[in-house]
């Protein structure tokens, strides 16, 4: 039996590094979404890093794996895992965030609420293929539903929020209106370990 590959943490402890000290100096949300947003797309540009224990779909429903949270709970950073077809309901985020397309593809369909509060489609969906990142906020635009584009395979995407997300109360939409409160946690009991670079085979 061949040993198992050991994938560097490199790219995500830089990214962490860089993001850090771009929330230290200007934690203006334009200039994090435009300067976040470059660092993210410079991950998402290799898919070599992610741990496969975070790369593995569950057959009903996608998954929300925890990579960091910042210790001040200033971001946090998540692997969602898309099996074949899955999707999200109508959500929104509350704060910022970044999505950045790992693998495979996704589409990300916007909604506006209307005078009543029904969600209505605004605009077409966005199809992010690998290396393509997305910003949303209420500022910029912050509910929307999210599905894997394809029926026969895998999608990941690495998302980025400006709090810890699995501990933000958010909410989700039906079709008619109806708004439900949710916390949404995580999928994993563990995390990946960056900071050991006895264990990371390119660590510099």
């Amino acid at each position: 039996m061949s040993e198992p590959t050991i994938r560097s943490l490199a790219p995500l402890r830089e990214f962490i590094t860089d993001l850090t000290k771009l929330l230290d100096t200007h934690p203006d949300e334009p200039r994090i979404l435009d300067q976040g947003g470059q660092l993210l797309a410079t991950l998402v540009a290799r898919d070599d890093w992610l741990p496969e224990a975070f790369a593995q779909p569950h057959p009903e429903y996608y998954q929300q794996m925890l990579l960091h949270c910042d210790s001040a709970e200033r971001f946090s950073i998540v692997s969602f895992v898309w099996g074949p077809g899955q999707r999200t309901p109508i959500h929104d985020h509350t704060v910022w965030g970044l999505i950045g397309m790992l693998r495979g593809a996704e589409y990300s369909q916007p909604y506006a609420l209307d005078a009543d509060g029904v969600p209505r489609p605004d605009g077409q969906a966005l199809r992010l293929e690998p290396g393509h990142v997305e910003p949303v906020s209420p500022r910029v635009g912050d509910i929307h539903r999210v599905h894997n584009a394809f029926e026969d395979r895998v999608s990941i995407s690495i998302h980025v929020y400006g709090a810890n997300i699995g501990a933000v109360r958010r909410h989700v939409y039906t079709e008619s209106g109806e708004k439900k409160s949710f916390i949404s946690g995580y999928s994993n009991p563990f995390l990946p370990n960056p900071w050991d670079r006895s264990k990371d085979p390119l660590a510099s």
